[in-house]
């Protein structure tokens, strides 16, 4: 079988896989999805409970929407926010449906390389077709043959650790039963964070979607203590954009968190990098590098971010930027010491694409390290990506699209000085930068 009879791969049936899938299903293209979880937007679920900062209709990919309404589908409100859990019961799983059995779960993809080569081998590389390894339940191991792969596999499964280093902290893997990655929910885990003493560390959108979990009811009851531990000298822009926020969802994460610590609801901590954690029977003590320790936590919320997980690429050749583990290409339009998910640079196939023919890197994973992906990015990139391998390589360039701005810059990477110290996308006073790009949201939002 010569590889141009071979299918499309893409890895992840998440929003953004699943995304890719459907506009090469409009362009008449083979494609298989492979996913991990047991059903399709398995990670989606596991956040169910959140509600996303953008509305419907910014979180439904056109070319899905024009096959699901082929079907019969009828499109939620445009204007209303899901949760999670609804983006996954009103759009995600009937998109999978629809798609049958080209979407394969409980599918882990272990390993991706060229026909009988590694890494190694140049010779005859680019005419072999792509072996993808796959591992499913039972040990069984399976090869599938593509002659393209999108990975869409997101972040979500490589949550960076409370570590300030990059490596998790001493004594953190030993203290998992008291770490969460994710978002406290105020059904299954209200048990464990009701009226508990609880540090959330982070500072961006998913900190504070964890804070206003933690100060409000249920949760919050008149025992509970929380504290916000940022890594920075001061909050800063942490709060996030307000009103400056052309996401009206988003902006208000921030002014509500900004009330709650003006309440006292809220004990904050600047310049606390985490070193270690230490038990102490049913609780834990946090220790910085400078010898600050916090003690007398029943809980910590880890929202430091996540990393793609790179390990089953090994074998198939990268170009990605040393620190965001971004494609190259796309890093500088996307470091969130400069720019804000709604002031990337405008990119499609040929930004995605890496130095292995034929293979892209789409949705979460194409940002690496870098926090704040929207939804409506990831569509516009696998359309391009979809128009690529179709051969419509005038659609494919032709990537249009207007991002909502947050105002501020996220300064994820920056020390302690704060963002717009240097100028950067914010200067002193950023205002709101509405884009129309031409010619580019665990957990997308």
């Amino acid at each position: 079988m010569t590889s141009s009879a071979l299918p499309v791969v893409v890895i992840g049936a998440g929003p953004i896989g699943l995304a890719a899938a459907a506009e090469l299903v409009v362009r008449e293209q083979d494609v298989i999805v492979l996913e991990r979880g047991e059903r399709a937007a398995d990670a989606v679920r596991q956040w169910g409970h959140v509600r996303l900062f953008s509305p419907w209709s910014e979180v439904t990919s056109p070319a899905a929407v024009a096959l699901l309404e082929a079907a019969g589908w009828e499109h939620p409100d445009r204007a209303a926010y899901p949760t999670g859990a609804e983006w996954s019961r009103d759009y995600l799983e009937p998109l999978a449906q629809l798609l049958g059995e080209r979407v394969r779960t409980s599918s882990q993809v272990i390993g991706v390389a060229r026909l009988d080569r590694d890494l190694l081998v140049d010779s005859g590389r680019d005419e072999q077709p792509f072996v993808l390894h796959v591992s499913s339940p039972g040990g069984t191991h399976d090869r599938v043959l593509a002659r393209a792969v999108i990975d869409c596999s997101g972040t979500w499964s490589s949550p960076n650790p409370l570590g300030a280093e990059g490596y998790p902290a001493a004594g953190e893997d030993a203290a998992t039963g008291q770490v969460l990655h994710g978002m406290p929910d105020p059904v299954r885990d209200l048990t464990r964070f009701q009226g508990a003493s609880t540090a959330v560390v982070g500072s961006g959108a998913s900190a504070l979607t964890a804070l206003i979990a933690l100060t409000s009811a249920p949760l919050h009851t008149a025992d509970s203590r929380v504290v916000w531990v940022v890594r920075r000298g001061a909050v800063g822009s942490a709060f996030g954009g307000g009103e400056l926020d052309e996401l009206p969802a988003r902006g208000a994460l921030g002014t509500r968190v900004r009330t709650a610590v003006q309440e006292g609801l809220i004990e904050v901590v600047t310049g606390f990098r985490v070193s270690a954690v230490e038990r102490h029977g049913r609780q834990v003590a946090l220790w910085a590098a400078d010898g600050r320790h916090m003690d007398g936590l029943d809980q910590v919320v880890g929202a430091t971010g996540f990393r793609p997980d790179l390990t089953f690429l090994s074998e198939v050749r990268l170009d990605l930027d040393a620190r965001l583990q971004a494609p190259t290409a796309l890093a500088p339009g996307i470091d969130p010491n400069l720019h804000s998910c709604g002031s990337v640079q405008p990119h499609g196939f040929e930004v995605l694409a890496q130095p292995e023919r034929e293979l892209f890197l789409a949705g979460m994973k194409s940002y690496g390290r870098a926090p704040s992906f929207l939804a409506m990015t990831g569509h516009e990139q696998v359309r391009s990506i979809a128009a690529a391998l179709a051969g419509d390589l005038v659609a494919a360039r032709a990537v249009e699209l207007q991002l909502p701005d947050t105002g501020v810059c996220g300064g994820a990477g920056l020390f302690d000085e704060e963002p717009g110290a240097g100028g950067g996308c914010c200067g002193t006073d950023p205002g709101p930068q509405p884009l129309t790009l031409t010619a580019p949201a665990g957990v997308a939002r």
